[in-house]
């Protein structure tokens, strides 16, 4: 099945997180929630499957890592 990467706005996360706005930036800051990205001068939201990665795992979620090149080789 393939993944939709959706962007979800904040009224969807507040519904779907059961936290507040303010909860939801403090964690951003203490690096604890995914971080919103810019969809608009004035707009931002945030991927759907960072989202439901935080509510699969709320205590042990971490920013998934950059993809980097394998450095083992060569």
């Amino acid at each position: 099945m393939r993944e939709l990467n959706r962007i979800v706005r904040l009224k969807t996360v507040l519904a779907r997180t059961g936290l507040s706005r303010s909860t939801i930036y403090r964690k951003i800051a203490e690096g604890t929630f995914p971080a919103q990205i810019k969809i608009s001068i004035n707009g931002a939201g945030w991927h759907e499957v960072e989202i439901d990665r935080w509510i699969e795992d709320p205590v042990g979620w971490r920013p998934a890592s950059p993809r980097r090149p394998d450095s083992a080789s060569g």
